[in-house]
């Protein structure tokens, strides 16, 4: 249990710290407004001249507070390291990085590889069980008081702050952005779920005897039968599933569709695969 504290405890410590890098290095040299603190912090400095970690250490402060008073204190606690932490990292980074600059010719390399970054630095977040506070605080409370979704209140704090730093720093910054979280999104998924081994295919054919040999007896995999219903026409089908890997996608769905040109099938990732001899 003591091992395992600890280890959340490590990958949070990272994660603050790789955030902390990402935003004096790349998102406030670059005018990069974001969304949520860091972006509220980003529009203070080249606004007001305000210190970015005091913004941030502020809004995470009034957050806790809101937390407190509408969530209670279990999920509360579990904000309080990122909320004190991260202004602190940010402030003793941007004092280690004052002299480092960076070539802004191609600005593009430099938001590809904060999003790359920072999505490493989310995905730590979250396999810590910690959460990072800030303005998330508000569309919890938002959900849990009002039942109103988390994604779409997020959505629209996160749009109106990205709008008005495209006010003031023009579209193309917001375009950017954009970039940005998207990269952040599709790495924050890899640190989650990991780099899929496997394809997971869900096969409907006229021929199904013939194609079940060619998997069991070409490609050495397994196959599971299944009885479905059709919505429309309420006819019985039999469904295959098999888990193939990665290397023999190609093999499979060209076999199949040489065996049966018009066979259904759908293909997903697999990211986790358990039990299979």
């Amino acid at each position: 249990m003591r091992n395992k504290k600890l280890y959340r405890i490590i990958l949070i410590t990272c994660s603050l710290i790789i955030s902390a890098f990402v935003y004096n290095i790349f998102l406030l040299p670059l005018n990069l407004v974001t969304g949520g603190t860091n972006g509220i912090a980003t529009l203070t400095y080249y606004l007001y001249d305000y210190n970015p970690a005091i913004i941030i250490l502020l809004i995470s402060i009034a957050c806790l507070i809101l937390s407190y008073m509408y969530l209670g204190r279990e999920k509360t606690r579990g904000t309080v390291i990122a909320c004190l932490a991260y202004p602190l990292l940010v402030e003793v980074v941007s004092l280690l990085v004052k002299n480092l600059s960076f070539d802004k010719t191609d600005i593009l390399v430099l938001i590809v590889f904060a999003g790359v970054l920072n999505g490493i630095s989310n995905g730590l977040m979250y396999k810590s069980g910690y959460s990072s506070g800030g303005l998330p605080i508000i569309s919890q409370i938002l959900f849990e008081k009002f039942k109103y979704p988390i994604v779409k209140s997020s959505f629209i704090m996160n749009t109106i702050i990205v709008g008005i730093g495209a006010s003031f720093f023009g579209i193309t910054s917001a375009l950017y952005a954009i970039i940005f979280l998207y990269i952040n999104s599709i790495v924050l998924d890899r640190v989650l779920l990991g780099i899929s081994n496997n394809k997971a295919f869900y096969i409907i054919t006229d021929k199904d005897k013939e194609i079940k040999e060619y998997i069991i007896k070409q490609l050495n995999h397994t196959v599971t039968i299944f009885e479905v219903k059709g919505g429309f026409l309420n006819h019985q089908k039999d469904v295959m599933l098999t888990v193939v890997p990665s290397r023999d996608y190609y093999k499979l769905t060209e076999g199949i569709k040489a065996i049966d040109p018009s066979v259904f099938f759908v293909v997903t990732d697999s990211y986790q695969v358990e039990g299979a001899k």
